[in-house]
């Protein structure tokens, strides 16, 4: 590997001396239509305080000045402050706009005293743009989508609404309509969401017919360069359009446009604007494309790729002057936690109290079915690996587990997960139970106890988990779920890989609103009976 990396960069050397020019690049206008500023040649070496001149680090959450922030805030302050004006002439003509037209219609009488009204109004313009400052809503990743912007922005002015009402409140001020205060609310929601909605659509239409995309190689067509293509052709609010890859194996990848020495001239010929390298192990090979892509003005990305996957998703940071990988940090924050655990606890014994009639009907059945206990309990892997009892009503007959390693070669599913149609060891009644999912009622119990929760990765038995891989281990970073993002979109995908990125999926944007979503579409997936 390293001789095919020294020799790599030796032919890029040698291309790099034929002293090939080329004009610059056409810059990516950003989201809005500004062009950023490409720093030229300077932006690949720009060494930080210990260096000839300071360090220029790029702030992605400012990406397009704060002209761009301001107008966002100026577009945000003119819908409050024309929202406030209809909410007050709704309130004092009837609902009746059309009729302000006509002469006389609209009197200010001392019940109306519009000073204080305008006095309010400016307090909430006010507080708007600070709480969509709060929400991020004056810059536009463009990995946010527009459900979670729609979001924020509910936020931010249910927020500003609700300390303005304090504000009132606390003034002593009686005349203030709260039909006023509910209209405005409801017309700030609207306005807010509709107008970004529209920008986004602006952008990915203008995307789609080519104005202000940028052209990406990928240097490495193996699983991270896959993984990378995907995302450049799925997600076109990136502004990348794919070109193709780069590599000196893989020569039967349809997308192969042929091999690392051939930079120079592709570079040229296909337009490249953005070099991404996934093979960063290779630090000469890296520094041989950093030389080419200078001496072309192309725009030079590295994609860490650490530790089979662990470095997917992880926050870049700076330390000093030095960039930081977290491989490992707190999924959930501490607060969150505490209020998943608040929910677990009233849910499960709201649940448990409910179901005991039910229960006591199963445990019957299932005595009357098969020779065994009513409940079967398997040491199962949880949060950060510790082994726990995991609670179940019997499915299966009594020497089940004994017979798993012999039913092994017919195992269905992909990956450290065991799973056969038409598993002979499942008794009649369980069956039925696995069919409506009741089998897992029991579980209540171990979420009561603080071993699972309501919602999260199902938890595996011991001797799965012996089969994971490092980058398994993810899902053990939260406690396991008797439900989860799997369950109820892709239940009979037989991937464990699929499984593995719906659970970090669900680990990296949980919410209490996430996990009440998740529980009430479980409940048509148990009634439809779509368990095995």
């Amino acid at each position: 590997m390293a001789s095919r990396a020294q020799d790599a960069w030796t032919r890029l050397l040698s291309m790099s001396s034929a002293g090939v020019g080329r004009a610059p690049a056409p810059t990516l206008p950003t989201e809005d239509g500004t062009v950023p500023d490409t720093g030229g040649s300077d932006r690949l070496y720009s060494p930080g305080s210990n260096g000839g001149r300071e360090g220029k680090r790029i702030d992605h959450r400012f990406a397009g000045g704060r002209w761009r922030q301001a107008a966002y805030a100026l577009i945000d302050i003119l819908c409050v402050m024309g929202n406030g004006v209809i909410a007050f002439l709704l309130r004092f003509t009837g609902w009746d706009l059309p009729g302000l037209l006509r002469p006389g219609h609209m009197t200010i009488t001392p019940d109306q005293p519009i000073s204080r009204y305008a006095a309010f109004l400016l307090l909430y313009v006010a507080l708007i743009p600070l709480f969509c400052e709060w929400q991020d809503l004056y810059w536009t990743p463009r990995t946010r989508s527009s459900q979670d912007e729609s979001l924020a922005v509910v936020k931010a002015v249910s927020f500003a609404t609700l300390l303005l009402t304090v504000f009132i409140y606390l003034s002593g001020v009686k005349i203030i309509s709260r039909r006023i205060v509910v209209t405005s609310l409801v017309l700030n929601t609207v306005t807010l969401v509709v107008w970004r909605y529209a920008k986004r659509q602006i952008v990915i239409h203008r995307v789609q017919r080519g104005i202000g995309v940028r052209n990406a190689v990928i240097i490495g067509a193996g699983r991270v360069g896959q993984a990378l293509a995907r995302q450049l052709e799925g997600n076109k609010l990136l502004g990348y359009r794919f070109v193709g890859f780069l590599d000196e194996n893989h020569s039967g990848d349809p997308s192969m446009l042929g091999k690392i020495e051939d930079l120079g001239r592709l570079a040229r010929v296909e337009f490249v604007d953005d070099i991404f390298i996934t093979i960063p192990s290779e630090r000469e090979l890296v520094k041989g494309i950093a030389i080419i892509a200078r001496q072309y003005r192309l725009d030079v990305k590295v994609v860490p790729e650490l530790y089979d996957g662990l470095g997917w998703n992880a926050p870049i940071a700076y330390v000093g002057d030095f960039p930081v990988m977290g491989l490992h940090w707190q999924p959930i924050p501490t607060c969150g936690l505490w209020v998943k655990r608040i929910f677990d606890i009233g849910f499960s014994t709201f649940a448990s109290l409910v179901s005991l009639p039910l229960l006591a009907g199963l445990a019957v059945w299932i005595k009357l079915d098969s020779p065994g206990p009513v409940l079967y309990s398997s040491p199962r892997v949880g949060k950060k690996g510790r082994v726990f009892q995991c609670y179940k009503l019997r499915t299966m007959m009594a020497n089940a587990d004994e017979l798993k390693e012999s039913l092994r070669h017919r195992n269905e599913r992909q990956g450290p997960f065991f799973k056969i149609h038409d598993d002979p060891r499942i008794t009649r009644s369980g069956k039925f139970l696995r069919k409506y999912s009741l089998d897992e009622l029991p579980q209540f119990w171990n979420v009561f106890k603080g071993e699972m929760s309501l919602v999260g990765p199902r938890p595996h038995p011991a001797d799965d988990y012996e089969r994971y891989t490092l980058d398994h281990l993810r899902r053990l970073d939260v406690k396991p779920g008797i439900t989860g993002l799997w369950q109820v979109t892709a239940r009979r995908d037989p991937s464990f890989e699929t499984n593995m990125r719906l659970d970090i999926q669900y680990i990296e944007n949980w919410s209490l609103w996430f996990d009440i979503r998740i529980l009430i579409r479980t409940i048509p997936e148990a009634i439809q009976g779509r368990g095995r």
